[in-house]
């Protein structure tokens, strides 16, 4: 049974240019900050990161929305501005929590499921972030109990 709650309770730009895969091995091993917004701009946020590998999901729910996602703890992520714009989904277990604006209904970010005090980052939402030769480990969402 799926549940929807209206509120949301959680916690300096960098570029990257079209990097080598040394250039990204070097990147990785220091802290980026990163800022992030929905489409509107009603929501806001920050984290600051060591980039190793992005994820995807074929759960029910990551496989519709198709996102490329950055895992983040939750002291290095911050919530700038959108608590109010914020609208949560949970289902199934209703351990991970996934966060939508409800203005434009982009979804920037979730709580994990199997790690709850990390965010999957939508990194489609990070200004001036670049995933080339960012390797990509795909979960098996579907297969979670």
């Amino acid at each position: 049974m799926a549940r929807i709650k209206k509120s949301f309770s959680g916690p300096t730009k960098h570029k990257h240019q079209n990097n080598s895969i040394n250039d990204v091995l070097t990147m990785s091993k220091t802290k980026q900050t990163y800022s992030g917004n929905c489409h509107c701009g009603a929501v806001e946020f920050k984290i600051l990161t060591t980039v190793t590998e992005l994820t995807t999901c074929d759960c029910s729910i990551c496989i519709r929305k198709n996102a490329v996602m950055l895992k983040v703890h939750e002291s290095e992520f911050e919530l700038i501005k959108g608590a109010d714009s914020i609208t949560e989904y949970q289902f199934h277990t209703a351990t991970a929590r996934h966060y939508f604006c409800n203005v434009c209904g982009i979804y920037p970010f979730h709580r994990k499921r199997v790690t709850p005090d990390y965010y999957g980052i939508n990194i489609g939402c990070l200004a001036d972030f670049q995933s080339t030769d960012v390797p990509v480990r795909e979960t098996n969402g579907s297969k979670m109990k």
